[in-house]
């Protein structure tokens, strides 16, 4: 978990000075790398409580997935909108989501040219502008997050969560987050707990800082095939 922290903060770092440079397409595909590096997180704690077989290879297979690493990456738009507690955030990681594969598909036409939908040539410098790598690289600044995690965080994480992600009950999932997030702080590695149980609750208090760009609405030509 540690790692892929560290290697998405210099992934986004990388991406931030490709971004002043002027190479737009570059910083953006770098961008995108970063956030699915960040994204390993979550993956890695559903690892930590697999209890079967199908799950640790579910697990591993989301783990090798790019559409399943970027999930989180339209998570500033949706604080932006107003998204503020656990529920709001939801749609993220349902399956039929679209915006994973929105951003892969910004990946992919930020590396190569190519031939899409009715002979329409796609060239990276004409479809990434700077306005739109500049929103991708500061979500991947933001989601890159801080190498702090710890063997005890993880063995309370498997302690708290195993149980709850076992009964697929969600309100029992919310109640373990906060023994969790309660057994975090009485071991001095949270002192957060009020925020978790506003995020679970009623929804936290963020004052958006405005000076980030907008979210992204980029106009990908279609390919050939679906991203599905």
């Amino acid at each position: 978990m540690n790692a892929a922290c560290r290697n998405a903060n210099r992934l986004a770092e990388d991406a931030a000075a490709l971004l002043e440079s002027g190479r737009y397409p570059s910083a953006l595909a770098l961008a995108v790398l970063a956030i699915e590096e960040a994204g390993k997180i979550s993956i890695l704690r559903r690892l930590a409580i697999a209890m079967s077989e199908s799950e640790w290879a579910d697990a591993w297979k989301e783990y090798r997935s790019h559409t399943s690493k970027n999930a989180a990456w339209m998570l500033p738009a949706m604080v932006q909108s107003g998204a503020r507690k656990l529920e709001d955030f939801r749609p993220l990681f349902q399956r039929d989501a679209e915006h994973p594969y929105l951003l892969d598909m910004l990946k992919q036409v930020s590396l190569y040219t190519d031939c899409l939908g009715r002979a329409h040539w796609s060239v990276p410098e004409e479809v990434v502008d700077e306005a739109l790598a500049r929103t991708i690289v500061s979500i991947a600044r933001v989601l890159a997050g801080s190498p702090n995690h710890t063997e005890k965080e993880v063995a309370l994480w498997v302690e708290h969560m195993a149980p709850a992600f076992a009964s697929e009950d969600y309100d029992y999932m919310k109640q373990a987050l906060l023994r969790w997030q309660s057994a975090m702080q009485a071991s001095g590695l949270s002192s957060s707990q009020d925020n978790m149980e506003a995020f679970l609750g009623e929804g936290l208090q963020i004052n958006w800082d405005h000076r980030h760009p907008d979210p992204p609405q980029p106009k990908v030509p279609h390919s050939r095939s679906t991203p599905h």
